[in-house]
């Protein structure tokens, strides 16, 4: 270990923070020697096992390597940087597909132009050694993510929002970790948390998005990490709102420990203001990604977090996929960049609040009220019986989402994407909701 290095820590996770801390600063450069578990112990006057735990904690992460009597060294490429599908059944044939869940191709930019704006700027090859965030995303992104109250100090890029979720929980978790989820919630996460062994807790959602009173339950449980989706929440559109949010910074700052992740999504489309929670706890961060506004094919995210946070990020990124490509984010630059793209954006954000405001009124007509969908690209009904209402409006000539996929405890419900409606669809649509439903049950909408 340098000798102007001294580690620190009483706990465990101290330990280990003051390891990844000389990492992060260069004082603890790839192939130092840590000191031995009892010499460590003796120098910071806690139980050999403390820092044994330590010790394994890194190991399990690819931080250090134990080999013997060489000791524990730091790995040649810590992942740590240094300072700066559910399967588908196709629809019958003639049957309006409102199960997907993806924007309206209609309303996306074209890319080939930018494209080949790009191609005539001949920028030089970019090579292992000097790939990363390209500066001028970084100050875009910053400028962006300033401008709507996220603190955006600490930036990196990953393929899309569920990489860096992805990346995040694997980073700060380990197999068995309880994690709050909300319930209903994103189908593609629950996947994730399951892929890579931990427990979701489910947390009730409303209209103004996790309840306090799930949040703290799931907090009274033990959870090590909490996931929100600021606006546009699939499969309910809710959106956080102020006062939502100022409870639960509140709610959240008696647990500096957790892990807080953020996705907003639908970033520009979103029709109601961004009010974010970063910062409430020491470990988090905030995911913007390109896809819905921009086209799903575009696989980049902003990832804005904490020092440690983002450093995990990268870090593993350079033992893996490295970095995500400067084509894909010279490309978002160019969008983001362009008058013209951010008016198409812009239409496409209040067709979206056209469609899913019309739907919403037409079941309300029909005695539906309890219909969900403040925000984002999807209606979610309350129902009795998934599997008769499903059948119902196949039966109908509408493909809709059965709510199983996106709920662990909270009652049954329906998925409808406004997305592929046109004006005149809505009527009949409604129509054969209500016949489907019967309108006499609506169901609940929370747990």
């Amino acid at each position: 270990m340098a000798a102007h290095y001294q580690l620190t820590g009483g706990t465990a996770a101290e330990i280990t923070a003051s390891v990844e801390t000389g990492i992060r600063t260069g004082e603890l450069p790839p192939g130092s020697a840590l000191p031995a578990v009892r010499t460590l112990a003796e120098q910071l006057a806690v139980s050999p096992a403390t820092v044994a735990k330590a010790y394994q904690a890194l190991r399990q992460r690819g931080v250090v390597v134990t080999a013997g009597r060489n000791g524990t060294r730091v790995r040649p490429r810590p992942p740590v940087a240094p300072q700066r599908s559910v399967l588908r059944l196709p629809p019958t044939p003639g049957v309006l597909d409102l199960s997907v869940g993806e924007p309206d191709p209609r309303l996306l930019p074209a890319l080939g132009r930018h494209l080949a704006a790009i191609a005539a700027r001949n920028e030089p090859p970019v090579g292992y050694a000097t790939a990363g965030v390209l500066p001028e995303l970084f100050d875009v992104a910053r400028d962006r993510l300033t401008a709507d109250g996220v603190p955006a100090d600490e930036i990196t890029v990953t393929g899309g929002a569920l990489d860096g979720i992805d990346r995040l929980l694997a980073a700060h978790l380990r197999p068995g970790d309880p994690v709050a989820v909300e319930d209903p919630g994103w189908v593609n996460l629950f996947d994730l948390v399951a892929a890579l062994g931990l427990c979701p807790v489910g947390v009730p959602v409303d209209d103004d998005g996790p309840t306090v009173t799930g949040v703290r339950a799931a907090l009274a449980a033990g959870v090590r990490a909490l996931i929100v989706t600021s606006r546009a929440h699939n499969p309910t559109g809710a959106a956080v709102t102020a006062d939502r949010a100022r409870e639960l910074r509140e709610l959240l700052a008696t647990q500096p420990e957790l892990l807080l992740i953020e996705d907003d999504h639908a970033a520009e489309l979103a029709p109601v203001p961004l009010h974010c929670l970063a910062g409430a706890t020491r470990n988090w961060a905030f995911l913007r990604s390109t896809s819905k506004p921009y086209g799903p094919d575009l696989r980049l995210a902003v990832l804005a977090g904490d020092e440690a946070t983002v450093a995990r990020v990268t870090g593993r990124m350079r033992v893996g996929t490295g970095w995500v490509s400067t084509l894909l984010q010279r490309l978002a630059v160019q969008l983001w960049r362009d008058p013209t793209v951010a008016e198409q954006v812009a239409l496409a954000r209040d067709t979206y609040e056209h469609r899913r405001r019309m739907l919403r009124e037409a079941l309300f007509d029909r005695g539906l009220t309890s219909a969900h969908g403040r925000t984002g690209i999807n209606v979610w009904i309350p129902v009795c019986d998934e599997t008769r209402a499903v059948t119902g409006l196949r039966d109908a000539g509408y493909a809709v989402a059965p709510g199983s996929l996106y709920r662990l405890s909270t009652g049954p419900g329906i998925r409808i994407t406004v997305s592929p409606l046109a004006e005149r669809d809505i009527e009949p649509l409604a129509d054969a909701v209500a016949r489907a439903l019967n309108a006499d049950n609506p169901g609940t909408f929370s747990a």
